[in-house]
């Protein structure tokens, strides 16, 4: 008799671990696929923009956060843009790359998305969402979103590099028409960078940067396809650099289609 209700126990507590065990997997399965960016078939994407600065303590997180995304979406349409922006250069670190004109862009989301302040660092993406640019979850969510999404205008670009430091650029729109309240937005942008900050909160720090807009020019959408000239930096190695466009809405900041291409 004995023998029998150490066999039972014996039963029981294995089929307790067994279950424990695909609990314990079945969750970490699920939490893994929540974390990761869809596989969805459309026509939807996702432009992430980051307002960061090398002078922000907590701006590397979201850094490095954008470059774990971007590392994982492959050929998915996800375009992210790393703006830096200037209002930190006056607290110890001048920032290799802000530029004034990244902050104004960045007021100009405040204006359309009915924020008090403006902070570093933050992510809008498709023009309409935002939040702290650390925010895992939050990025993922809204990434996803804007896959599963359809519809929007389908842009294509392409960028041929001149002789001299310059680029002429094709562009055309399909699937949506050509608005006055739109623009197409050109953003050059250096793939990857490495710093050493020597002051300022990240001072002693070597910052990897990703997706650095390095100039960002805006042409009027008055006809669904044209040309237009991009200036390229000294040095220019066509590897380290890409072009994202995208269809923007002035009055409110929304973005209805977005694309890149490689220089040749």
């Amino acid at each position: 008799m004995k023998r029998i209700k150490t066999s039972s126990l014996m039963l029981l507590f294995t089929g307790i671990a067994f279950i424990a065990v695909a609990f314990i997997n079945y969750t970490s399965a699920a939490k893994s696929n929540n974390n990761k960016v869809a596989d969805v078939e459309g026509k939807g994407f996702a432009l992430v923009e980051l307002f960061t600065s090398e002078g922000c303590s907590s701006c590397p997180a979201a850094d490095e956060l954008v470059a774990k995304v971007e590392r994982e979406v492959g050929d998915k349409p996800v375009y992210i843009l790393a703006y830096h922006v200037d209002y930190w250069d006056r607290l110890g670190w001048k920032d290799t790359f802000s530029n004034a004109a990244y902050t104004r862009r960045q007021k100009q989301y405040a204006g359309w998305l009915n924020l008090s302040q403006i902070y570093t660092p933050q992510i809008v993406v498709n023009g309409k969402t935002e939040f702290v640019g650390s925010q895992e979850a939050a990025l993922r969510k809204a990434v996803n979103a804007g896959l599963q999404a359809g519809g929007g205008a389908q842009l294509s670009l392409m960028a041929l590099r001149n002789a001299g430091n310059t680029a002429t650029i094709r562009y055309k729109l399909e699937g949506g028409a050509a608005s006055s309240s739109e623009v197409l937005l050109l953003a050059l942008v250096q793939k990857q960078a490495v710093i050493k900050v020597k002051s300022g909160e990240n001072g002693g720090r070597t910052l990897a940067h990703t997706q650095i807009v390095r100039n960002l020019q805006s042409l009027p959408l008055s006809k669904s396809d044209g040309t237009t000239t991009v200036s390229l930096p000294a040095g220019f190695d066509p590897g380290n650099w890409e072009l994202i466009g995208f269809v923007q809405n002035t009055a409110n900041g929304a973005v209805s289609g977005a694309s890149k291409t490689n220089f040749k």
